[in-house]
């Protein structure tokens, strides 16, 4: 069924409606689509075009047809809608009959549309997000076992400086956290919410924009219509993060390939990624690391493509920019691909730590240290580089390392060096006079990786002294960032009927321990709506309800969290949420009866006289039997307090 078919005499050739049509690459939103259609069917009940009753029936349709979308979405592509808009619009009308056909009161297929990509992208990049953390902890944990690996550095191909295989994981740590950093931003600036600003000129509706927005799921709504129906840079931030950390995948696999080579024969790929030659059977390709890096080129053709799709765009909507979905898809889909590939490579790799100690004792990646020793003895460094020159093509002459020149030898080209010279000269040396923040000492890796569990934010700057055994910051910082970065992968939000029995679960394990009071599965079922939950990747590991007593009273109860993710600020966002729902919902006073009132105070919850509560409050909150009841403190925030 066409959605825009009365204003034309004839019907569109299907050599067009081929052209033209979206679903074979839309139709991945329609869960999306679904969920916004159920929230602008409450919005346009806001506002008295549906009724209560209309929206019931809407919305138990829509959510029929995403758990059938859920189930199978390929069912969508045997239809010939012209885009999935069109899709679920005739589904809902199959369903519903003429009501389906007011749902689209007020709204375009352009703010719709707008609205659908954003939502898919918010989701698709926690997908994202969690794959660049496991890519990290990968080589966190490559790191960890090959720490004290020596590896010789390269520049420009050439044998430079020893560093350890650790310190070269840690690199490309560095990488994806600043991809991280990228993607979090891209994410913030998505954050807003399209819906109801019409085709280009807002909706004719005094629909509340912001608590639609808010009821998607989104931070904000958009402040301009022309602009929010128009918009495609986060396409474009997206395509550019993914670029850039295409590109820094790009290069961890050259690294590993030209290591895994047979001239240099540092690592081993594991069989899981690796295959052989349908003609040489002593072959073992690291294909992997090879897609992985062709793909890269893959990934920027799709930033360069959507740039130039949108660089002379007039506003506001245009039909180019149907061609947003197609490049950002497969983009995404590559990105995210190609991490779970490369950490599968990073925990299966075998590095051979003979052949890598002795690369790096070979090309004479000891002069540096020669130039240092010479500085020490008051020679001007650039006296000192030409010197050492010198000493390394004699040694290149006499085919020697510079470790086995002999005192004589070395004296012929500086009369101050001394026997002393050669405990500068080990690769031991070199590696361990590199202290300084980020460099690659063996204290310093050590310091990245080990000791996770203690802070590391105050030692970043600190200055590194102590024993090897001691000290422990340079992993240790590292991994600090990456667990509060796997904190970050979290969401909360309303509780469903499908979460009762976890929020039961939870809350019994909890009430035994006497922390909270019990609640039956019954009466959670009964009072799911009070609750939500908070989710990590996909997990619910927390839950916390809000009792409404009256009109301008609620309480927060049941905030409990599993144990394993104990401090990680779940807690706090489930009360912080509550809290702006409460405040949504124009209540005037929160309070909470609590035996950890730290907990609560740096929320902004104030400690008051439980006496002056009302009896029914008093009671329904019982204290626990396994606490001293003097210890339970009651707490109140005023939502109105300024």
């Amino acid at each position: 069924m066409s959605l825009w078919g009365g204003r034309f005499k004839e019907k569109a050739s299907l050599q067009f409606k081929k052209f033209n049509d979206s679903l074979p690459v839309d139709y991945r939103m329609a869960v999306q689509d679904i969920v916004g259609s159920i929230s602008w069917a409450g919005a346009l009940n806001s506002v008295g075009v549906l009724t209560d009753a209309e929206v019931a029936t809407l919305t138990e349709a829509l959510q029929e047809l995403k758990t059938s979308v859920e189930q199978n979405p390929e069912q969508i592509l045997e239809s010939s809608e012209e885009d999935i808009h069109s899709w679920v619009e005739v589904k809902l009308i199959e369903k519903t009959g003429d009501l389906g056909k007011k749902l689209h009161t007020g709204r375009s297929r352009n703010d719709q549309v707008a609205t659908d990509l954003k939502l898919w992208c918010k989701e698709k990049g926690d997908e994202i997000y969690e794959a660049l953390v496991n890519l990290q902890q990968a080589l966190l944990d490559l790191a960890e076992r090959e720490r004290n690996t020596v590896l010789p550095g390269y520049t420009h191909l050439q044998r430079a400086q020893p560093v350890t295989f650790g310190h070269w994981c840690l690199a490309y740590v560095e990488m994806f956290n600043r991809d991280i950093g990228r993607l979090k931003d891209t994410l913030y600036r998505a954050d807003t919410s399209p819906l109801g600003s019409g085709a280009l000129a807002g909706t004719a509706y005094p629909i509340d924009r912001q608590v639609l927005a808010q009821n998607l799921g989104f931070r904000s709504a958009t402040l301009n219509s022309l602009d929010a129906v128009s918009d495609r840079d986060h396409v474009i931030e997206l395509l550019s993060t993914a670029s850039i950390s295409m590109i820094h995948l790009s290069r961890f696999a050259e690294d590993l390939i030209f290591y895994n080579s047979g001239e240099a024969g540092f690592v081993e790929m594991s069989d899981l990624v690796s295959s052989g030659s349908s003609l040489m059977p002593q072959k073992k390709n690291p294909d992997a690391c090879e897609l992985i890096r062709g793909k890269s080129g893959r990934v920027t053709g799709s930033l360069t493509g959507m740039l130039m799709t949108m660089k002379a765009l007039p506003l506001a909507y245009n039909k180019d920019m149907q061609e947003d979905k197609e490049g950002l898809f497969d983009a995404l889909d590559t990105w995210q691909e190609c991490m779970e590939m490369a950490t599968l490579v990073a925990d299966g790799l075998k590095v051979n730590q003979a052949r890598t100690l002795a690369a790096a004792q070979q090309g004479y990646a000891n002069a540096t240290e020669l130039a240092d020793y010479l500085v020490s003895k008051d020679i001007p460094f650039r006296e000192a580089h030409h010197i050492v020159g010198e000493v390394v093509l004699d040694a290149i002459e006499k085919g020697l390392p510079l470790e086995d020149l002999t005192l004589t030898q070395l004296q012929k080209f500086s009369s101050k060096i001394d026997k002393d010279v050669y405990q500068h000269l080990s690769i031991e040396s070199t590696l361990d006079k590199r202290l300084a923040l980020g460099g690659t000492s063996r204290l310093q890796v050590e310091k990245a990786l080990a000791d996770s569990q203690s802070g590391a934010s105050d030692s970043l700057n600190a200055q590194v002294v102590g024993a090897p055994g001691k000290v422990q910051s340079a992993l240790k910082q590292v991994k600090q960032r990456l667990n509060a970065t796997k904190a970050e992968i979290t969401s909360v939000r309303r509780a469903k009927m499908s979460d009762a029995q976890r929020i039961f679960e939870l809350v019994d394990y909890w009430a035994d321990k006497g922390e909270i009071l019990p609640r039956s599965l019954d009466n959670i079922i009964h009072g799911i709506q009070n609750f939500v939950v908070a989710e990590v990747a996909g997990k619910v590991v927390g839950c916390a309800s809000l009792y409404i007593y009256q009109s301008d009273l609620a309480e927060i109860r049941s905030v409990v969290v599993e144990k394993e993710f104990h401090q990680q600020g779940q807690g706090k966002a489930m009360v912080q949420y509550l809290m702006e729902y409460a405040h949504q919902m124009e209540l005037i006073d929160i309070i909470v009866l609590t035996y950890i009132p730290d907990y609560f105070a740096p929320l902004g919850f104030a400690n008051i006289d439980k006496s002056s509560l009302a009896d029914n409050i008093i009671e329904d909150s019982e204290p626990s039997p396994h606490k001293n009841p003097d210890d339970e403190v009651a707490m109140l925030y005023s939502l109105n307090k300024g």
